[in-house]
């Protein structure tokens, strides 16, 4: 991978502080977002997996077991402090060495890199260009590969999801599922 430096954009005010990570990893969390749950459908040995905004690492860790030893996972996060984190919580794992994190932009990966699957939870609403952030997404995804699409309703309202899935159709990727995850908004998308 390329080095890449976090930019400061308007959607900076909208992440989740690195202060808020303990909620974000909080054990009650897996009452009602059971991470194996929400992602085992979609994952199995050997995939490669691209996790956008993966925090401290919630469904990280569950996505590196779940790709197995030939698969891994490439967890991206615009806060250094919560790669701080998730590169605590896996030192010494045995998942350790399938989990490839940088602090950064989906534009900070080598052009070359392509994953099986993309993971969107709760964070595209603070992305401040829809289309050219999943433009960036299609351009790393694998002829064959899927993109699940997660957005919060308290955020998110149904309107505002079809203009996010109206952005992912322009960059050429298009709705070919819609996983039960109540309340939220789901998508699984694929290539057009």
């Amino acid at each position: 991978m390329k080095e890449t430096t976090m930019k400061t954009t308007a959607a900076s005010t909208r992440i989740c502080p690195v202060e808020g990570a303990g909620m974000l990893d909080h054990p009650l969390r897996r009452l009602f977002q059971n991470p194996r749950k929400i992602v085992a459908p979609h994952l199995r040995e050997g995939l490669r997996v691209l996790e956008v905004g993966c925090g401290p690492g919630y469904f990280t860790v569950s996505m590196a077991q779940l790709v197995g030893a030939s698969g891994s996972v490439t967890a991206v996060d615009l806060q250094s402090g919560m790669i701080e984190r998730l590169t605590a919580k896996i030192t010494g794992t045995a998942v350790e060495s399938r989990i490839h994190s940088f602090c950064g932009e989906v534009g900070g990966l080598e052009a070359s890199e392509h994953f099986d699957f993309a993971f969107l939870f709760y964070m595209v609403h603070e992305v401040p260009d829809a289309r050219s952030f999943f433009r960036e997404i299609a351009a790393h995804l694998a002829p064959s590969g899927t993109v699940l699409v997660v957005e919060p309703p308290i955020h998110v309202s149904r309107q505002g999801f079809e203009r996010t899935l109206a952005a992912a159709q322009e960059a050429g990727l298009t709705k070919i599922a819609s996983p039960r995850l109540f309340p939220n908004h789901t998508a699984l998308l694929g290539r057009a």
